[in-house]
């Protein structure tokens, strides 16, 4: 038979040859697209070492124990940080307890109890975009929404002859749950896919509920991802100026809140108020600043990996 009425023939004798080549060239992409990645990732290490050297050299001078226990000063040789640090633990707490339940209720109420419909999609594509909305947007929703109380029309937010919160922990708090509510959910969306499906199969199999089995059994399973999530999110919280600005964080705060309506700076606002002055004793206190915001938001990530480690070794027993 003749390769012409071979078409087998006739491909695998054209072919092989033409693999050979297409696979080197792809290997030859691979390695330089290999490369490419290590390009940038040594680029950002580069860059992540140059700042926290400079930042070293600068952020150690002033790191005492008065830096922790003092309030902000015009002296920069007796001013702390304590302020700046309450007001933050104050927000990421009302945080924490805020976004912490909503955006798990939402990302369990969309993946286990919402029908795939077009409302459904449409809710899940919102969330999704607004977790690339730049913060400021978040900030200028919070000043309208919680501290003046109203959105400009229906009903207002007022406690006694005040509408909003004001100029408070309460409105910096609700303002940055906002911002990382999309994260949140979208993080314990993914946690909640990867849980298995015969694990819900098995709970139906033996006459549990829907909540039951949601509880149980993938709640628990999903809970090192969620956890992971949320910490990472109020990590990127805790160092958000621009919402915090424009709900109007107080810049020189000489006292600690005592409470969720008191005033408050954050630490990423007391660095920007120091390294906006011309002194330079002040720019060394803010690179003080940096360090320890950078040493809260490493011991953070470090907890979410512990977290993780210890939920996921629990899970598998």
């Amino acid at each position: 038979m003749s390769s012409e009425n071979n078409p087998s023939r006739v491909r695998s004798g054209l072919g092989s040859s033409d693999f050979r080549t297409n696979l080197a060239f792809r290997h030859l992409k691979g390695r330089m697209f290999y490369l490419l990645c290590l390009f940038g990732s040594l680029v950002g290490i580069l860059l992540l070492v140059t700042l926290i050297n400079d930042i070293r050299q600068d952020g150690f001078s002033y790191m005492s124990k008065h830096f922790f226990t003092n309030f902000p000063s015009r002296k920069p040789e007796i001013a702390g940080f304590h302020g700046a640090i309450m007001g933050t633990l104050w927000v990421m707490g009302i945080v924490a307890i805020t976004s912490f339940p909503i955006g798990v209720g939402a990302a369990l109420y969309l993946e286990e109890y919402a029908k795939r419909n077009k409302l459904t999609s449409l809710i899940q594509t919102n969330i999704s975009n607004l977790a690339g909305v730049p913060s400021i947007v978040f900030g200028i929703l919070g000043l309208q929404l919680f501290v003046r109380g109203t959105i400009g029309y229906g009903p207002a937010i007022c406690i006694g002859e005040q509408c909003g919160f004001g100029r408070s922990v309460m409105s910096g708090a609700l303002t940055l749950t906002l911002l990382i509510l999309p994260i949140v959910i979208v993080a314990a969306q993914e946690a909640i896919k990867s849980v298995p499906p015969s694990i819900r199969e098995a709970s139906y199999g033996v006459g549990a509920t829907k909540w039951q089995t949601v509880s149980s059994h993938v709640l628990p399973q999903a809970m090192p991802g969620i956890m992971t999530g949320m910490i990472l999110a109020l990590s990127r919280a805790i160092g958000e100026t621009a919402p915090i600005i424009m709900i109007g964080a107080l810049t020189f705060v000489a006292f600690r809140p005592e409470g969720p309506l008191d005033p408050f700076t954050a630490m990423p606002i007391q660095v920007l108020n120091w390294i906006s002055r011309p002194q330079a004793a002040f720019h060394d206190l803010a690179a003080t600043g940096i360090v320890v915001l950078l040493v809260t938001l490493l011991t953070m990530n470090t907890i979410a990996v512990l977290i993780r480690v210890k939920l996921g070794r629990s899970s598998s027993r």
